[in-house]
């Protein structure tokens, strides 16, 4: 016998769409979907498979009926192609062995419900994914739809948006679409943070373009920091250290010997959920640093202490920066690194940086040379600061 096309058929609120979907309902021999699904088809004469346990052998299974022949209809939420099954499905049995007849997507529902056009919509999914990766992917567009789970729900987006210091003027919530407890909310990121949303909504953000587009900015002048004299980690230095460090928008991170704290401050500027600690073990040092994090009204971890001693009772980082100490400190950083963290190391002495370059692989030198004015004669002239090595990489 031939086989048969696997029809996967989307639903919204029991209802399918289509008079082709319809037939294929009223035909189908094998019926698979969630018993929510299953309850809203009229067809007594079909089997009926709860979709539930591991998915590949259960998708196996029913390639397994349609090649046997049998009428097989997968049934799923909305459109199955966008975030759904069919992903899935088709890399089990193949494209072309599938018939999809999709409703409406839930994105383009929650839409239709806040009166909203939907097509300058970036879909971000929180679902099944590391909440950290999706904020991000938010806060790169001014409008978003946010599709969420019960792990991930609106309220938690929305915090986490919020302790990342994003804003956006329109903010919509549509829970539970096409159902008898359909909910549709219209509010701010804080109207959503303090109220409890189904897990399985979609939330709209829109945020309209800023006058004046907002600035990344590192390698400040030494000037605007409070420091003792030299003890500064110079802008160029600065630049290329962060650069290299691949910032994440949140975890911790430890600044080594932080001075003046300058680096921590534009890590703590650049990342503001990423936790910073600044270990310093000169008491006049650490106290600039908190003047610097209260300038630039950044929060800092103020650690005074000695390294590796004062490491001891930190949270584990995903991102060092060694800026002073030798190299049992930077041992004693790496040993408490998270796996697949990365570390960054600055020396004046050669001897040094050759051992942090075996620890993490990769080294360069910094040899910054500024302008300045020839005395009495005019013109310019180059004054070159004393090279640095910069050693980054993970622990071998």
């Amino acid at each position: 016998m031939a086989s048969s096309p696997i029809a996967v058929i989307g639903m919204h609120g029991g209802e399918v769409f289509g008079a082709a979907a319809r037939l294929l309902l009223s035909n189908a021999q094998l019926l698979v979907g969630s018993e929510r699904h299953l309850s809203h088809v009229e067809n007594d004469a079909a089997e009926r498979w709860p979709l539930h346990g591991a998915l590949k052998p259960f998708l196996e299974r029913i390639s397994a009926e349609a090649e046997s022949g049998r009428n097989v209809c997968m049934l799923a939420s909305g459109d199955p192609g966008f975030f759904g099954i069919v992903r899935a499905l088709a890399a089990c049995v193949g494209s072309d062995r599938l018939s999809v007849h999709p409703a409406p997507s839930s994105v383009a529902l929650a839409a239709a419900r806040l009166g909203l056009p939907w097509d300058d919509l970036v879909v971000v999914s929180a679902h099944g994914r590391p909440l950290a990766d999706a904020v991000a992917e938010i806060a790169r567009h001014d409008a978003v739809a946010v599709l969420t789970s019960p792990a991930t729900p609106p309220q938690v987006v929305a915090q986490a948006l919020i302790d990342l210091g994003l804003s956006f003027d329109d903010v919509g919530v549509c829970s539970q679409l096409a159902s008898a407890q359909e909910r549709v909310v219209r509010t701010d990121l804080e109207g959503v943070a303090n109220d409890v949303f189904d897990g399985m909504s979609v939330t709209i953000l829109h945020r309209r373009a800023p006058a004046v587009s907002p600035m990344l900015r590192w390698g400040r002048p030494a000037r605007v920091f409070d420091h003792r004299a030299g003890m500064i980690t110079k802008p160029e230095i600065r630049l290329v250290a962060i650069a290299r460090l691949d910032l994440p928008m949140t975890g911790v991170f430890w600044d080594v010997g932080a001075g003046s704290g300058s680096l921590a401050v534009e890590v703590a500027s650049l990342t503001p959920a990423l936790d910073v600690f600044a270990i310093e073990q000169n008491d006049s040092d650490a106290e600039h640093v908190r003047q610097n994090a209260a300038r630039f009204d950044v929060d800092i971890h103020v650690v005074v202490g000695r390294a590796p001693e004062a490491l001891e009772h930190l949270p584990d980082p995903d991102r060092i920066f060694v800026g002073g100490g030798g190299i049992d400190v930077l041992d004693a950083a790496l040993a408490r690194l998270r796996p697949g963290g990365v570390c960054v190391a600055t020396y004046a002495s050669m001897d040094r940086a050759i051992v942090a370059y075996d620890r993490l692989g990769q080294l360069a030198q910094l040899a910054v040379s500024n302008a300045a004015e020839l005395p009495g004669a005019g013109g310019l002239r180059l004054v070159a600061d004393n090279p640095v090595f910069i050693a980054w990489g993970s622990p071998t």
